[in-house]
């Protein structure tokens, strides 16, 4: 029986980049010896065991075998005849594939290695092909590690394209889309899981509404970068840097634009009421991905009002007000940060503004906190009763925005 240190560990550790989650597999061992050390088995499909102590997974090595098509269609066998290099070679990536012995020697037979010094993403082998998960798992790996000058291998995009025309991106669940996409949003360079997934062509499969938005003109006094996929990208980034791993706030960011793909030809390159436009493919979106509630609902609120956010100081206090109700930002003022994060990155991801102040969310934030400060006890002391207390207290929190506004130097018009 013989362990070794494998996958991410092991890749991270050669980057010099911190280790958080350790992965073992184990040669020469069965199921009954595992148990017999105190081992507590946890894989359904395959055997996987939880260290005693430390809680770390242990998997027997295994090998795999095509069956059908999609994520599950496979059949593994974990035995102890299977060796370390059978067990990496069914790994999806070369620096993916490698293991490091109790002694700190690596084992690297795939060319992990040299791939880390190429910043090469590149495929173990031709069953890469074999399972679908793994052109998301590569494009997340792209927005992890591009900051770090990584980009998959030419062979690598010509193998996805061939799994896209094929056909076995369709049979991706929703559920394990929105895990991998999800997973990305959270890395530090989005924008490049977009980017192999467009280049692959898997981006019009499985995200239809944000392809849709390459190659779609938009004013350039507004957006030097006229290219509105392009602008998504520049979004996204932005939104890593304000929310750094906050996966809502970049679901936002992805999805607050998605109306301009719909603008009519003959109005181009305006996109009048864009934002309402908008909120049909986002449902649509969301209903296919089986996307959390709240990512839906202040995904819906971004799209809808991320140009109210802009022209914030232009907004009469009734309307400011409105917009804060519907956040319901009076009782979660955490939902108003994630809106105004998602709406900031809007408008700083545009070529040439990405250092622009955005003082409309420090005004919106003081809002909201001057709109709270109303209560309904000074309006019953004074003996209103019933709809007369909301009504009152409406009136009230108007009056202290617009005393707020007042006081406040007025900031220049924002753009659209």
């Amino acid at each position: 029986m013989r362990i070794y240190l494998v996958g991410g560990a092991v890749r991270d550790k050669l980057l010099g980049r911190a280790v958080t989650d350790r992965d073992f597999v184990v040669v020469g061992a069965t199921p009954q010896i595992m148990l017999e050390r105190g081992f507590k088995p946890v894989g359904k499909d395959f055997p996987v065991f939880l260290h005693p102590d430390t809680g770390e997974e242990y998997a027997l090595a295994r090998t795999e075998r095509k069956t059908g098509r999609g994520y599950h269609g496979f059949d593994f066998q974990a035995d102890p005849n299977v060796t370390l290099e059978q067990d990496l070679e069914r790994r999806d990536l070369t620096i993916n594939a490698m293991a490091e012995d109790e002694n700190g020697a690596i084992i690297d037979p795939f060319g992990g290695q040299q791939d880390l010094a190429a910043r090469r993403l590149h495929h173990v082998s031709p069953a890469f092909a074999e399972d679908p998960v793994r052109v998301l798992r590569l494009a997340r790996f792209a927005a992890r590690y591009a900051p770090l000058g990584f980009a998959e291998s030419d062979d690598t995009r010509a193998l996805m394209q061939g799994m896209v025309a094929d056909g076995e991106v369709d049979h991706l669940v929703p559920e394990r889309v929105w895990a991998e996409t999800r997973k990305a949003l959270a890395e530090p360079c989005p924008s490049a899981f977009l980017q192999v997934l467009r280049r692959c062509g898997a981006l019009a499969v499985l995200f239809p509404e944000i392809d849709a938005l390459y190659g779609v003109p938009q004013r350039a006094e507004f957006h030097p970068e006229i290219d509105t996929g392009v602008h998504q990208e520049m979004v996204l980034d932005a939104a890593a840097q304000l929310a750094a791993g906050d996966d809502l706030v970049a679901f936002c960011a992805l999805t607050h634009d998605l109306g301009k793909a719909l603008t009519p030809a003959d109005v181009l390159p305006r996109h009048i009421g864009h934002e309402q436009a908008g909120i049909a493919p986002l449902r649509a979106l969301c209903a296919r991905l089986k996307v959390p509630s709240e990512h839906a609902a202040l995904a819906e609120h971004v799209c809808r009002d991320h140009l109210n956010a802009h022209r914030a100081f232009e907004l009469k206090p009734a309307t400011v007000l409105r917009l804060l109700e519907r956040l319901d930002a009076l009782r979660r003022p955490a939902r108003l940060d994630t809106f105004l994060a998602a709406c900031e990155a809007d408008k700083r991801g545009r070529l040439g503004h990405q250092d622009d102040a955005y003082p409309q969310a420090d005004y919106l934030r003081q809002a909201r906190v001057a709109a709270a400060g109303v209560t309904a006890q000074p309006f019953v002391e004074q003996g209103l009763r019933g709809p007369a207390i909301g009504q009152a207290m409406q009136g009230a929190r108007e009056q202290a925005i617009a005393e707020l506004k007042a006081s406040l130097t007025r900031a220049p018009a924002s753009d659209a």
